[in-house]
């Protein structure tokens, strides 16, 4: 089969698409051939030697991505739930090597779901490490009701995933992006959007009970200001240094990191609500495997709108 291979640390520049074996399953496997990858940011921080580099270099030969939807080829021994021509989709083995940048991928079946008949392969693709991150973010932060939530880079992968949630469990919703993408985080649901480009958005903003940020930086510091004594701030960025540690404690707010992982159970929750309509999964753009170092080049800008989809 045919796979992009990270020869190096210099980003989408060092994947390297050539052939090597198909895998081979255990008997709690399924093989799934390939139609469709998303792309998240920690593909391309691996791909510079951050994120999960250290993980998968041990593990040679280093194939980048963790997100697929797809068909099943073959069933390993043990599994039950899938059969030979289901379609399926899922985050493979995150945080270990999912090898998703491939043709074929043996997954793992309790990592995967089926994947809902009233949406493409593409939005399949698109509704896995994104929103199983968000999914898992708002069953820790336990947003109730009522609440105010504040959403960073609402109108991103993760982000677009959040508001939706949010909103579900009933909060009012409010998200930062910029004004080319106002109208799209308005239509996920959310309440107020704040174009970060014009106004500092804890000057712009009434105390919250909770802030999810994807981006480091200043921004989690920042939106301490904002959140009311008992709140909570969830950062998936690293953002939650000692210092922004020490300064939550003192205003009595409770700041933590957050890393997602693979959990069928949860992959089925996210597939129920796309079956049903109460969430959406939104693809900006779908570039052929051929041009999937594009694709990533493409993200590492930071300007995406919901998901870029690979197609094998």
């Amino acid at each position: 089969m045919q796979a992009y291979i990270l020869t190096g640390t210099n980003g989408p520049d060092s994947l390297q698409l050539t052939n090597v074996p198909t895998p081979t399953i255990s008997a709690s496997d399924v093989l799934v051939r390939v139609k469709a990858i998303s792309l998240n940011p920690v593909d391309y921080k691996t791909a510079r030697g951050k994120a999960m580099w250290g993980t998968l270099s041990a593990q040679p030969p280093v194939i980048d991505g963790w997100d697929i939807a797809g068909e099943v080829t073959e069933v390993g021994a043990d599994v039950t739930e899938f059969k030979v021509g289901d379609a399926v989709f899922g985050m493979v083995n995150f945080p270990g090597a999912g090898r998703a940048y491939a043709e074929y991928v043996a997954a793992p079946a309790d990592h995967l779901a089926h994947q809902p008949a009233n949406i493409s392969v593409e939005e399949a693709a698109g509704a896995t490490l994104a929103a199983l991150t968000a999914f898992q973010i708002m069953k820790k932060a336990n947003v109730q009701a009522g609440q105010r939530v504040l959403v960073h880079a609402a109108g991103g992968g993760v982000g677009s995933f959040a508001v939706q949630f949010a909103k579900e469990r009933g909060a009012y919703v409010l998200g930062t992006a910029s004004a080319a993408k106002r109208d799209f985080v308005l239509s996920l649901g959310a309440d107020e959007v704040i174009d970060y480009t014009q106004v500092r958005f804890e000057e712009a903003i009434e105390p919250v009970d909770f802030v999810f940020t994807g981006i480091g930086n200043d921004i989690p510091t920042r939106s301490l200001s904002i959140i009311k004594p008992g709140g909570k701030l969830i950062s998936i960025a690293g953002g939650v240094t000692p210092e922004v540690s020490t300064q939550a404690q003192a205003s009595q707010i409770n700041a933590s990191a957050f890393l997602v992982s693979s959990n069928g159970a949860d992959q089925r929750a996210i597939a129920d609500r796309l079956a049903d309509g109460r969430l959406q999964s939104y693809v900006s753009q779908t570039i052929p495997f051929s041009q999937l170092p594009d694709a990533l080049r493409q993200l590492e800008e930071g300007k995406t709108q919901g998901k870029i989809i690979v197609t094998v």
